[in-house]
């Protein structure tokens, strides 16, 4: 990938995505807080706790959309950014050990893992790696890229699998993902082609799964770790991240200190912050309980996908 369409910092389009469904979407601002609601039930309930004592596997299904034969990439790729996700979700990522001691006792296994799906939505028998010959230079944070009439490819059932269109975006995107509770024709995650996997067409400093981590993360409901506010009154819902002002880029030293938050500052290796893939490499207890609630709640079905007939 040319230096120059390689984004240097972390840039996600979740935060412009959701208010453009609540702008072009009559039912998703209610939608969306029904969603949260359920998941606040399903934390204070304890069933989140009994949900993530066991493994749960998601069934994954991606959709390679290319002009280019760069962007269409390899299936080795692919496979690289599900090993990445399987790592990542279970704790099992070897540099969770550069967690600052401060925090290492709230490094917390989610207990997700992640399958390409083995029949399509047909119940044949498939790779679940999709590939769409396009005409688009790039795509947006609009959802383009999730139909066939903007260039891109349409979602398979997002009750039984989670979708990931993998492509080239514009605006130095790395990606973006729907909240629980969004469109169903729409649900899933969408990454730069060059920030998915970890080999084959990745580039640095983006080049070891971490935006699909974090992208991910977005779609089992978690919010960016400062709340998305600059002033210190963000709130990302969970109890165990402190207050930040902003995102951190980069590789930050530690401590960074912000909103008071001394003497530990910004818990900025967390997966939900900007951070490089290399820098960022933690889930709290808190966020593993909340992405739990969301998969006993608003995701119940794709939670349960893998075991149910159809």
């Amino acid at each position: 990938m040319s230096p120059e369409r390689t984004p240097r910092r972390r840039t996600c389009a979740q935060m412009i995505v959701h208010e453009w469904l609540a702008e072009t979407q009559p039912d998703y601002r209610d939608d969306r807080l029904a969603a949260e609601a359920d998941t606040r039930e399903r934390l204070e309930s304890g069933e989140a706790r009994m949900l993530a004592a066991e493994v749960t596997t998601i069934p994954v299904v991606v959709h390679v959309v290319y002009k280019t034969d760069e962007e269409n990439i390899s299936d080795a790729q692919v496979h690289s950014q599900i090993d990445a996700l399987n790592r990542d979700y279970r704790a099992q990522n070897a540099d969770k050990s550069a967690v600052p001691p401060t925090w290492a006792s709230l490094v917390a296994d989610p207990n997700i893992e992640f399958a390409l799906a083995t029949t399509d939505p047909d119940g044949n028998t498939t790779t679940a790696i999709s590939r769409t010959a396009t005409t688009a230079d790039s795509f947006g944070p609009d959802n383009g890229v999730k139909a066939q009439a903007t260039g891109g490819t349409e979602p398979w059932p997002t009750d039984r699998y989670l979708n990931i269109w993998v492509c080239n975006l514009a605006q130095s995107l790395l990606g973006y993902a729907q909240f629980p509770g969004g469109p169903a024709a729409t649900d899933g995650v969408v990454i730069l082609y060059s920030a998915f996997g970890t080999t084959g067409n990745v580039s640095p400093p983006f080049d070891k799964g971490r935006t699909t981590t974090h992208e991910v993360g977005h779609f089992f409901g978690l919010r960016h770790i400062w709340g998305d506010k600059t002033d210190c009154t963000g709130d990302d819902l969970v109890a165990d991240t402190p207050k930040a002002q902003r995102p951190n880029f980069g590789k930050p030293s530690f401590p960074h200190i912000t909103c008071d938050n001394g003497p530990n500052g910004d818990m900025f290796m967390n997966y939900m912050d900007y951070v490089d893939d290399d820098a960022m490499f933690m889930f709290t207890t808190g966020q593993v309980d909340r992405m739990n609630a969301t998969l006993a709640g608003p995701r119940h079905a794709l939670a349960t996908a893998l075991s149910t007939p159809h």
